[in-house]
């Protein structure tokens, strides 16, 4: 199994390829970003941390192999590829100022991909999350089940994360989803959050957990003001859970920006829906029972997401 991470120079490629180094499912992570020149020096991010990487190898007991490289020939026969390659999100900055600049980022980096290795899965990390893997798919040519984005899995990781410390109870026993676009309308649905098995609703009242809600929504923003920069430590973990799922066909079901032919009501755009993750990528989209009101909150979000991919077509 070859996995091959774009923009691990950076710091949510470098976590995605640590953490599937570490998990040890794959036989080699290639590790891919541009050369920088600063004062007429080269350097080779990519390639540092990933000597860096595989130098953890003896302490944290893994045999794959990480290795980093400027050349995409290097990434041939990969069976899956996650882009993580693009602008970082700053302060003042919403997702989709970054949509022109990220376009050609995302589109470049698919058509070295795909032609070094034409049948691989890709996942796209890069924002704006639900634009980028819709640039990603068409430029590839891939069936849309072999390109999916990484967007539910973290939105739903802050939301468990924001209610386990709010409840004083572990993450693990947290179960929830959230649909929609990545990004302020994404659409959390407390009826299918649960602790335990037990509703939400048992542990918490309406007013707290709509404050949690709204933190949610807010998530990234909070951690660009914090740091000045976007978030890597989870966002690098969720994708790397993505691929582990692809790559040992695990059947997990997950929140993930895929393409939409009819379901929910929607066409032709990607958008944070349940899905089945194992081999050659989304399986089956999950169709669940949605009321009136979170259906005109997943019709929002997704007409957010529409005029984003007007804005894509204006531009690009």
């Amino acid at each position: 199994m070859k996995i091959t991470i774009v923009g691990a120079g950076g710091n949510v490629g470098s976590t995605v390829a640590l953490t599937i180094a570490q998990r040890d499912f794959a036989q080699e992570v290639v590790a891919v970003d541009i050369e920088i020149k600063k004062d007429d020096k080269s350097f080779y991010p990519s390639k540092g941390r990933a000597l860096d990487q595989w130098q953890t190898s003896p302490i944290f007991n893994f045999d794959t192999k990480v290795n980093g490289t400027i050349n995409y020939e290097d990434t041939a026969d990969s069976d899956i590829c996650v882009i993580t390659a693009g602008l970082p999100r700053r302060p003042g900055m919403s997702r989709d100022d970054l949509l022109s600049a990220n376009m050609n980022i995302v589109k470049t980096v698919t058509e070295q991909l795909v032609k070094n290795s034409p049948d691989t899965i890709i996942i796209v990390v890069s924002n704006p999350l639900d634009l980028m893997t819709y640039v990603a798919w068409k430029t590839s040519g891939l069936p849309s089940s072999k390109v999916v984005g990484m967007a539910g899995i973290l939105d739903t990781a802050r939301y468990r994360a924001f209610l386990a410390e709010e409840l004083n109870l572990s993450p693990k026993d947290i179960q929830a989803l959230i649909m929609g676009g990545h990004g302020d309308s994404m659409v959390p649905l407390p009826r299918y959050t649960t602790v335990a098995g037990i509703p939400i609703t048992h542990f918490i009242g309406k007013e707290k957990l709509d404050a949690i809600i709204e933190r949610t929504k807010a998530g990234g923003g909070e951690l660009v003001g914090l740091m000045g920069t976007s978030a890597w430590y989870a966002p690098g973990a969720a994708a790397a859970q993505m691929v582990e799922a692809i790559a040992l066909d695990q059947n997990r079901i997950f929140p993930c920006a895929a393409y939409l032919d009819g379901e929910y009501g929607l066409k032709d755009l990607f958008v944070g829906v349940p899905v089945r993750l194992g081999k050659g990528g989304v399986k089956e989209i999950i169709e669940i029972d949605l009321n009136d009101d979170e259906k005109a909150l997943l019709n929002v979000s997704a007409e957010h997401v529409r005029k984003g991919l007007e804005d894509l077509n204006r531009v690009g």
